[in-house]
């Protein structure tokens, strides 16, 4: 249900760092694949954080901002999965190179997709309800109810004559009536999934999130360029 949306967002932040950020976009473009995955598999219910993926991605980045954006001219002596590289990964939190930025972002996402998440569970929760009541068997007193109310005009020779609503209603509340448990029931599902809907279009739209994510990452890639010294020097201490 959502996966357009995450499509259209890792394809706007992958542009990002093709036309902005080349010089680090080939060895990035796969932790933005990570990363859309993660956040894939959490709105269809697995068992992921997407905090711990926003903040996993960013840890993915920075070996990668600290040698090609930060200090280009040591970016020939490191390569991604060296002892340096996992050594930046471990540190990034402390270092902070991208400043508020990834916990931000990590917060908008959790908010929304966690509305989103519970949308589309909720909804397939709905649909195996109503493939449940599909099977549900008629009582002859309904059958009867039915064959009356479609065929009694015919046998008068009435057959462009539509039984009347008030008929209608009668014969289906019978027919209804072993599954009429499931009305209230029901209406409060219907009425949560409302509120889920307004939720996901007010404080968490989760389409604005999305849309926010090439945003957040760009932010946190000019901090990082504007604090290059000083993220040096923190580095150099650990």
């Amino acid at each position: 249900m959502f996966q357009y949306l995450l499509s259209f967002s890792q394809g706007h932040l992958s542009s990002l760092l093709e036309g902005t950020y080349s010089s680090l976009s080939r060895h990035a473009l796969p932790h933005v694949n990570q990363l859309f995955s993660s956040l894939s598999l959490y709105l269809r219910g697995a068992n992921v954080s997407v905090e711990a993926a926003v903040h996993q991605f960013f840890n993915n980045l920075f070996p990668l901002v600290y040698t090609r954006l930060i200090n280009p001219g040591i970016e020939g002596s490191m390569m991604v999965g060296s002892e340096m590289a996992d050594c930046l990964r471990m540190i990034r939190q402390d270092v902070n190179p991208f400043g508020p930025h990834p916990a931000v972002m990590a917060q908008e996402l959790a908010g929304a997709l966690g509305a989103g998440r519970q949308l589309g569970l909720a909804l397939e929760e709905g649909v195996e309800v109503m493939n449940a009541t599909e099977h549900v068997s008629l009582s002859k007193e309904c059958v009867k109810g039915l064959v009356k109310m479609v065929y009694c005009s015919h046998c008068r020779g009435l057959t462009l004559i539509k039984p009347c609503v008030g008929y209608c209603l009668n014969v289906m509340r019978g027919c209804l009536a072993s599954v009429s448990e499931l009305d209230q029931p029901w209406r409060r599902y219907t009425s949560l999934l409302e509120q889920l809907t307004h939720a996901m279009a007010g404080h968490h739209s989760l389409e604005l999130a999305l849309l926010g994510v090439r945003g957040h990452v760009n932010e946190a890639l000019l901090y990082a360029q504007l604090h290059g010294p000083l993220i040096t020097a923190t580095v150099s201490t650990h």
